[in-house]
């Protein structure tokens, strides 16, 4: 498989991750492939990877998870940025695998794959080279 392909898989694979999983905590996915379900059932979830938060502030911090994935998504899937969203990306989702593990178990991270995602997203992050990025057309204006 060419560089370019792994980069456009890993962009893609990435993207469609996290908004498979915002698509969960609003329903869209049928109860029998649900994690959450619900938004409520996700702030739940957040608050036991948050024991340390107050409860008070645990749906701003789902919230603000929930956002941040969205982003990071789309500029992956559109390919701006690509280097800076896919780290974020990465250390995004390594609180959540280290959050997961350290409150839930370290098996959950691991089944899910949590520290390989994010493990992707830094490799992601550090390819330069550019194909079907947005980037590519702004680097060639310059």
């Amino acid at each position: 498989m060419s560089a370019h392909i792994t980069k456009l898989f890993l962009r893609l694979a990435i993207a469609i991750g996290f908004l498979s999983a915002v698509a969960d905590r609003f329903g869209l996915w049928s109860p029998r492939f649900s994690a959450w379900g619900d938004w409520q059932h996700f702030v739940s979830y957040t608050q036991t990877l948050m024991p340390w938060a107050p409860e008070s502030w645990v749906p701003a911090f789902a919230a603000i998870a929930t956002a941040a994935e969205i982003i990071f998504a789309l500029f992956l899937l559109i390919g701006y940025k690509t280097e800076l969203f896919a780290l974020l990306s990465g250390y995004l989702m390594l609180i959540f695998a280290l959050s997961m593990a350290f409150f839930t178990g370290v098996k959950r991270p691991l089944d899910a794959s949590v520290f390989a995602a994010s493990a992707a997203a830094f490799a992601l992050a550090l390819m330069k080279e550019k194909f079907w990025e947005i980037d590519s057309l702004i680097a060639k204006k310059k």
